[in-house]
């Protein structure tokens, strides 16, 4: 019996009918639905202004908003027993898949991330890794012992850290940290142990200088440099942040207007369509409209944890708070970046920024979500 009862309605000889409402029959969770539609929605409008009223731009991702929502209806009609049976499978074409983006991938802008395939296009592998990892992580502990063993722990670090490296040699800090995290999160919600947490951050803090000298690139270095002190260099590295924050800080209360923004509009603000779009909604709807997409956003975190929490099974109560709380290190991170008290590392404002494959990745793990939550059976005591 699924976990959502069939209506009950009657035919015109009085007899008792029972019907399934339409989302339960569809394996989608209306709540969640609702609040990622309106996120599009609202992202459709913004992107019409960041990018100068093209009509070609939003109907671009008007059509990627359709086939990431066709991925999530797909998943959604899987049980969660499918995504665990694949996991491994998954993970491990998704490490071939990253080492030949090392050894043969095609380069854009300075950077190897990208695989063409025949008849396909340019293909992301570590997109697919968003997925794989947490997956792959939940898996690993669903048969064993929790809290797990310091054996357990390594094994675990080392599934979370292979992809995480092949990701930063491309380089792509921005992702490898949002995979990490994803992995990171499942060994947390798994039973580690707080003085193992406290160990890790104190091996991070020690390390951090090292990885500064000796581990980043140049232009991760400046980027580091320009979080610090933007102002060290306004018309150049500096650029970016100096005009983000003018631009949230122009907007005020209510903003200025949709349209109507002149940092975006006389093209002071660099990429405001895709990582500083948040800035260009700031400026235009000013305060009100930050906080009203942040409500929204607020509501999908807490409705995936809600799915954790209700989650039957420990590969499915794992995976959802994974899932989770990539979307919300998604947000905090291009907040955090477009707002100055990050650093910059080129991570998308989820739903809102024009992108292309890691709109269908976000989507697809809605999609798991939803599995995860409308594939749960009533237990009889």
């Amino acid at each position: 019996m699924s976990q959502v009862d069939p209506v009950r309605t009657t035919d015109n000889g009085g007899h008792a009918i029972f019907r399934t409402p339409v989302a339960t029959r569809l394996h989608l969770d209306p709540p969640l639905l609702a609040a990622l539609l309106l996120t599009m929605l609202g992202g459709l409008a913004v992107l019409y202004s960041a990018s100068g009223g093209s009509m070609d731009t939003v109907i671009r991702q008007a059509i990627r908003f359709g086939g990431g929502l066709l991925v999530m209806l797909v998943l959604a009609q899987l049980p969660p027993r499918t995504f665990r049976f694949w996991a491994p499978l998954v993970y491990g074409v998704g490490l071939v898949l990253l080492a030949l983006v090392i050894l043969v991938g095609t380069e854009a802008k300075g950077a190897q991330r990208w695989l063409s395939l025949p008849g396909i296009g340019r293909f992301q592998p570590a997109e697919l890794m968003k997925l794989a990892v947490p997956a792959m992580v939940a898996w690993f502990f669903s048969d064993r012992t929790l809290p797990p063993s310091k054996r357990n722990v390594l094994g675990s670090l080392v599934l979370i850290f292979l992809p995480t490296v092949l990701i930063a040699m491309q380089p792509d800090l921005g992702t490898a940290i949002l995979i990490a995290a994803a992995g990171l999160v499942v060994l947390f919600m798994a039973g580690l142990s707080w003085r193992l947490i406290g160990l890790a951050v104190l091996v991070l803090v020690v390390a951090a200088p090292l990885m500064y000298f000796f581990v980043l690139h140049d232009y991760q270095r400046t980027r580091v440099d320009t979080f610090l002190n933007p102002e060290a260099d306004p018309r150049g590295a500096g650029w970016n942040i100096i005009q983000s924050k003018t631009a949230i800080g122009s907007g005020g209360i209510g903003g200025k207007g949709w349209q109507d923004g002149t940092q975006s509009r006389l093209d002071f603000l660099p990429e405001s369509h895709t990582d500083f779009i948040l800035a260009v909604l700031g400026e235009e709807f000013g305060l009100i409209g930050f906080l009203l997409l942040l409500a929204v956003y607020l509501v999908i975190i807490g409705r995936g944890f809600f799915i954790s929490w209700q989650a039957q099974e420990t590969f499915s109560r794992l995976l959802a708070a994974a899932l989770t709380m990539t979307f919300f290190i998604y947000v905090f991170v291009n907040v955090g970046m477009v707002s100055g008290l990050l650093p910059v590392v080129g991570v998308p404002l989820p739903l809102v920024s024009y992108g292309g494959t890691s709109i269908v990745t976000l989507l697809a793990s809605f999609g798991m979500l939803m599995s995860i939550h409308t594939h749960r059976r009533f237990i009889n005591f």
